[in-house]
């Protein structure tokens, strides 16, 4: 098994807003002195693991990225019957396994019973929770110290596996990240333009004008996109458990070339498959082939944008290999312009 894969998919978007700013504007980069739209690794990445491709091929093997895992135990204590103050304490003292409370005193919010991180809990660490509160309930006293002993390492979810976790009060929990994932740009320059708009109020029967007005930022663009993949680590983050790897895989290739980002897709319906992929695999050391649109593409009239984007790919891709050697064992190419390859083909490429 080829120890890196890499992935390098060039998505085409609509005028959208798929990942905003402090300002609500379009992200953006400056990138060769020129402006591009970028969106970022953490919007894609939350876009994927709650995604239809993640959450139902790997039911039961996915995290839970939360600060309210102690309002979720409070609130099965009470239902169990046990009274408020023993159950607001006995639930602090669970959420602060996984964090420091937020608020030593009770509040409206609850915020007592939030730590003031957000932690990615595994399904083993959930289930542990799960059957502690079940245990106090049932015998009417506090969990034991020795029973908050409820981190693991996570073996089971392929979330944590693959994007990784960090837990600054207890180290020896963390798990790397077997998954990298660039912010994706837009291979030319890129201007954030503003969409002007008004409503009107439709019990209106006689004044003119708006009820409403405003704008919103936007932006249209080829998007280039780089992820690298350990495969050996991935299977070890899993407990060496291949079968699951081979899943998680296979989840993966089909949300990051069929899931977009959530941003503003009710205003815009901006989602798009991936035009083009380039998967490489080998025991190399990874590189990005971002250096190829340094210089953004400028197609002239009669050239596809798309097609001077592939073509700027390949030519760095080659000119890498002629420098430094081979940088891949091997290699699948998905062209949707050109009807070359099939997702199913390129799962297996990174599989195997």
């Amino acid at each position: 098994m080829s120890r890196f894969v890499q992935l390098h998919l060039l998505t085409n978007y609509p005028p959208s807003n798929l990942n905003r700013d402090d300002t609500g504007r379009p992200k953006s980069a400056l990138v060769g002195d020129a402006t591009r739209l970028r969106v970022s690794s953490q919007s894609q990445k939350r876009a994927w693991r709650t995604s239809d491709a993640f959450e139902i091929s790997l039911a039961g093997h996915l995290g839970t990225r939360t600060k309210r895992i102690g309002k979720e135990a409070y609130d099965a204590l009470k239902s169990a019957g046990v009274a408020d103050k023993a159950a607001r304490d006995w639930a602090k003292s669970i959420a602060s396994c996984f964090g420091k409370i937020k608020s030593e005193k009770k509040t409206e919010n609850d915020e007592d019973l939030e730590i003031e991180q957000l932690a990615h809990i595994s399904p083993e660490e959930r289930a542990a929770v799960n059957a502690l509160v079940q245990l106090c309930a049932e015998r009417g006293s506090e969990p034991a110290k020795e029973e908050l002993s409820l981190l693991r390492k996570p073996r089971k979810a392929v979330d944590i596996a693959m994007f990784g976790r960090m837990l600054a009060d207890s180290p020896e929990f963390n798990m790397e990240a077997a998954v990298q994932v660039s912010h994706a740009i837009t291979v030319h320059r890129s201007a954030v333009e503003d969409d002007y708009f008004s409503a009107i109020d439709d019990l209106n029967r006689g004044e003119s004008g708006a009820s409403h007005i405003g704008e919103r930022g936007y932006g249209a663009g080829l998007f280039y996109l780089y992820i690298c993949i350990n495969r050996e680590l991935l299977k070890e983050n899993l407990g060496g458990d291949e079968t699951l790897a081979a899943k998680a895989l296979e989840a993966l290739i089909h949300a990051v070339t069929k899931v977009s980002p959530t941003g503003m897709q009710n205003s815009f319906a901006s989602r798009a498959y991936a035009s083009y992929v380039l998967a490489e695999k080998g025991a190399q050391q990874p590189r990005s082939l971002v250096q190829a649109f340094l210089k953004p593409i400028k197609p002239f009239e009669d050239e596809d944008m798309l097609e001077k984007a592939v073509k700027a790919i390949e030519r760095r891709r080659d000119n890498f290999d002629a420098v430094y050697g081979a940088c891949a064992d091997a290699r699948y190419i998905l062209n949707v312009d050109a009807g070359d390859g099939r997702l199913s083909d390129l799962v297996t490429f990174v599989q195997e």
